[in-house]
């Protein structure tokens, strides 16, 4: 029977060790990558920072009426309430992710980052489905798997990894995100976040999967 003292340490461990682990996974996709020993660790921090980090790029009152029930509505009249709509976008999930996909992009053979983007943007939008009060949400793990296949079909001997990169990262932004930006409008008044949650989540999560598997 192990000590109250020793489970509560573990328990407060565990946090501290899957941030460890994923940033060593970073770390070993940002090697692959080619950037510079010295910028990973800002990078990560940067990133992880960063998923708390919502700049706003839009906002606009919009009018939400509350359903009664029939007979509530017979007798009572709730008028409308008015309520703030903001589009916003992720500094760790989408910001970080597109200035690495710069960064990447004059190591990669243009042709292939051109076909793999423009198939995961297509993928991406197919799978995307916007959730009130989320925004975009579909399966994490699809993009990157496909854009690493893409990525060895396409430029084999090319770059790979920086090629399933940039598509998974840029091919997610335009697909799921910025081609939905119709839908999100009409989803009522909450903040949505392009990028998701951040560093390990959304876009920056599949163009670091993406690169390992490349």
């Amino acid at each position: 029977m192990f000590p109250l003292s020793f489970i509560l340490l573990l328990i407060l461990a565990i946090p501290f060790l899957f941030l460890v682990l994923n940033y060593h996974i970073s770390e070993l996709a940002f090697v692959k990558l080619g950037i510079p020993a010295n910028l990973i660790f800002a990078v990560f921090i940067l990133s992880l920072l960063g998923g708390l980090i919502n700049i706003p790029i839009s906002k606009r009152k919009i009018t939400q009426k509350d359903e009664l029930p029939p007979l509530m509505s017979m007798f009572f009249y709730y008028p409308p309430r008015m309520r703030e709509q903001i589009i916003a976008i992720n500094v760790g999930g989408a910001i970080v992710p597109i200035l690495i996909s710069i960064y990447l992009f004059k190591f990669a053979p243009i042709v292939p980052v051109i076909i793999a983007t423009t198939i995961i943007t297509i993928l991406t939008k197919f799978l995307a489905r916007p959730v009130p009060g989320i925004g975009i949400a579909m399966p994490a793990f699809i993009p990157p798997i496909v854009a690493a296949v893409l990525a060895m079909l396409l430029a084999h001997n090319q770059n790979p990894a920086a090629v399933a990169y940039i598509s998974g990262v840029i091919g997610t932004l335009v697909g799921a995100d910025l081609l939905n930006l119709n839908k999100i409008s009409k989803m009522g008044g909450y903040v949505l976040s392009i990028g998701g949650a951040g560093v390990f989540d959304g876009i920056f999560l599949i163009g670091v999967i993406a690169a390992l598997l490349a």
